[in-house]
């Protein structure tokens, strides 16, 4: 990835923008079965979590979720346990997470968005959940003291950072000592060479808030991982962008590259679960 193209600031504004949208009509992030993965966010979650996890929440929380995978089955949260949940949006996750800690556990959840923070406060009011918080900040800055958080997860966030590094030395520093990280997120699997056009024009034409075009390696992403000081990293595809998935990304700048560009990257971006730990 080409850090001197990327402005950090300009991306996060895209990014709160586009999800300050979307909590308001109807968009996502993440992969779909259908020609448009924002068409049917309610099935998206079903799919992710099943029918017995989102039973005992109220549905119009259900709709409010915008992620690509299901951190909470990975996570292996006790009761009693703090949890941090890294852009929380509409507070799906965080009031699972919820559920599982019990009264005598805790769950923050931090987003950048004040749209989405308001949606969240209002689904954990309307699910009764009292041992829960929303907080604004950026990812890339937590606003928690060090070793406070027992486990972190994240569902297709991290990859809209423009600075993914900072973003896990934080999430290493607020993690207790023997404190694990648990996040679903879209990584390339191998790397984006041998096509016809440019690693940048291909993340050009994707879009960084459209989820994919800050995507790391798998690689890239054990490497930063190993810097911030995590060991027993652990990176599970759970699915792979179908060429239906990446067009329904940006069909526009897509379609415009040459088809044997879009027939290679098939299988490329994936739906992954990553685990680490704090030593």
């Amino acid at each position: 990835m080409d850090q001197a193209t990327i402005n950090p600031e300009e991306i996060k504004a895209s990014v709160r923008e586009h999800y300050g949208k979307a909590i308001q009509g109807s968009s996502c992030c993440g992969l779909s079965n259908s020609s448009s993965c924002c068409s049917d966010t309610a099935s998206t979650e079903l799919r992710l979590y099943g029918d017995a996890t989102l039973a005992a929440l109220p549905s119009d929380v259900i709709t409010t979720s915008f992620g690509c995978g299901n951190p909470i089955a990975i996570a292996g949260l006790q009761a009693g346990e703090v949890v941090l949940d890294l852009g929380s949006g509409g507070g799906l996750d965080v009031l699972l997470a919820a559920q599982r800690v019990g009264p005598g556990g805790y769950v923050y959840g931090l987003d950048m968005t004040d749209e989405m923070l308001a949606v969240a406060r209002r689904n954990a009011e309307r699910a009764g959940a009292s041992n829960v918080a929303f907080i604004k900040g950026e990812i890339e800055n937590i606003p928690l003291p060090d070793a406070t958080v027992d486990t972190i997860i994240s569902n297709c966030v991290i990859n809209l950072s423009p600075d993914k590094g900072a973003v896990l030395h934080e999430a290493f520093r607020v993690l207790k000592p023997g404190g694990r990280l648990a996040v679903s997120d879209i990584v390339v699997d191998g790397d984006l060479s041998g096509l016809p056009v440019s690693e940048a024009q291909i993340r050009a034409a994707l879009g960084w808030a459209g989820c994919i075009a800050g995507a790391l390696t798998m690689d890239q992403y054990r490497a930063l991982l190993a810097a911030a000081g995590f060991e027993r990293v652990s990176i599970e595809v759970k699915q792979r962008y179908t060429a239906e998935d990446l067009l329904s990304e940006a069909p526009e700048a897509l379609a415009a590259l040459p088809a044997e560009a879009i027939a290679n990257l098939v299988g490329r971006f994936t739906s992954s679960s990553i685990t680490a730990y704090r030593p």
